[in-house]
């Protein structure tokens, strides 16, 4: 399997080739971002590092679109909702609430947290598995909903 980066720059490249003007901005937008990071920490970003900067422009885009709705233009929300799906076809398939609880449980049982306190170990442990796969303000949510008694 090809690593995030390359499937990104080439992604670039096929934009640029078929001449796909909102597809090669949403793409050169989150190359910024990564590369500004990787700026930022002085260090090459990992796949893992690459999903959650996707993971966040998504959260942003959705952000931006709902104010746009409620601002009455849809036609922007409607740009940030095409430059979402584009950006989520980085994104791994994400995890059924099947398998998003078995994953809890066995962070749980793995971590022994015992109650709400110990939440922070669940998530630290969840976190590089779930990343971009499911929406981490759920999971919490969920992982507090087991912990509390």
């Amino acid at each position: 399997m090809m690593p995030l980066r390359e499937q990104i720059q080439e992604d670039l490249k096929n934009a640029m080739r078929a001449r796909d003007s909102e597809r090669l901005v949403t793409i050169r937008m989150l190359m910024a971002a990564i590369k500004q990071r990787e700026v930022d920490e002085r260090q090459e970003m990992t796949d893992a590092d690459i999903l959650g900067i996707v993971d966040k422009l998504i959260k942003q885009r959705k952000d931006s679109a709902q104010q746009f709705r409620d601002g009455g233009r849809p036609d922007l929300a409607d740009k940030e909702e095409r430059e979402i799906e584009i950006l989520q076809v980085f994104l791994p398939a994400p995890l059924t609430p099947e398998e998003i609880d078995g994953a809890i449980r066995a962070a749980i049982a793995e971590t022994g947290a015992a109650g709400p306190k110990d939440m922070g170990k669940v998530l630290t442990l969840l976190r590089p598995q779930m990343q971009g796969r499911a929406d981490m303000a759920q999971v919490a949510d969920r992982v507090k909903a087991l912990l509390t008694p």
